[in-house]
């Protein structure tokens, strides 16, 4: 499988562009990622022309509106440039499946960037070029570095980078109504991981031949909404028993008793995901259902990740 196209905010790859010529390289997404993610750098405040060294920026509200303005010249507003830069960039963006963004950043904060106003700075604000960026792409899988570090957000990240992957790969394939059926059948189990999926299977129930990319819209639309929700092990867990159903009939009872116990252990937090699911791959293989075969749940994401050892 080919590296997936990723935005990054150049310092996080090691780049010397940050204000001080200094750069906030992420051992984790270098390493582990790199392995997976093809990274694409981008930095706003360089783009612009600001240089590196160069004066720092900071985020300040007047009259309602946030600007990102020189910290010791408020009239070095680069607002409009960075901006500017993010709607420049488009054509770029449309061909990535996910974007890593440096935290508390004026220019590439996702979220929680530090706003100045009167009295203390409220931390309220996202990044300018960030936020044109995200407004400009709104279903771009995007995350902060920072914010990786969550087992549940990593994996809810990288989860959509995959999902969103696999939907262009539909695209590109040509759009069909069978297409989508599959595409929205083989992902179902994860849709129920995060929210009722019997809202999209009715959105999908409406298709006709002539309004299969209208569909296709507001599918992906919805899909990568729900995608967002981070699942708790409640969630995981009705799934779990939901997939137990199709080995009613295959399980002995003592086999039965010990799935049902693995999986309560979960609920509980006293295994992670990964135990139950690697109980439920032993029993399908040896009791195979085309339906379980096919679909994503189990296997959403290359193992070597090993992001549901942590869930």
């Amino acid at each position: 499988m080919k590296k997936i196209p990723i935005g990054i905010s150049s310092c996080l790859l090691g780049h010397p562009v940050r204000f001080d010529s200094g750069h906030k390289r992420d051992s984790y997404i270098v390493g582990t990622l790199g392995e997976f993610f093809e990274f694409y750098p981008f930095c706003p405040e360089v783009a612009i022309g600001l240089g590196v060294p160069r004066p720092t920026l900071h985020l300040v509200k007047a009259n309602g509106e946030i600007r990102c303005v020189g910290v010791k010249d408020a009239g070095h507003d680069v607002t409009g440039d960075l901006r500017a830069y993010a709607t420049r960039e488009q054509p770029a963006f449309a061909e990535l499946c996910g974007y890593i963004l440096k935290k508390d950043s004026p220019s590439c904060g996702m979220e929680r960037v530090k706003v100045y106003a009167t009295g203390q700075p409220n931390r309220e604000g996202a990044g300018i070029y960030a936020a044109e960026m995200m407004r400009n792409n709104p279903l771009l899988p995007v995350e902060e570095e920072g914010r990786l570090g969550d087992a549940g957000l990593r994996e809810n990240f990288i989860q959509r980078v995959y999902v969103f992957y696999r939907w262009k790969q539909l695209l590109a394939e040509g759009l069909t109504a069978n297409g989508l059926m599959t595409f929205h059948a083989r992902h179902k189990l994860i849709i129920m991981s995060h929210a009722d999926y019997r809202e999209l299977g009715q959105l999908l129930a409406g298709m006709t031949k002539d309004n299969v990319a209208e569909m296709a819209g507001s599918y992906i639309r919805q899909l990568m909404a729900i995608l967002k929700i981070v699942v708790n092990r409640g969630n995981h867990v009705n799934v779990l028993q939901h997939i137990q159903g199709y080995l009613k009939k295959e399980l002995s009872a003592d086999d039965k008793a010990e799935l049902c116990e693995i999986i309560e252990r979960y609920r509980d937090g006293e295994v992670p995901l990964i135990v139950p699911l690697t109980l439920l791959k032993h029993h399908f293989r040896k009791s195979p259902d085309t339906y379980i075969e096919n679909s994503y749940y189990m296997s959403p994401y290359p193992q070597e990740l090993s992001l549901v050892n942590q869930l």
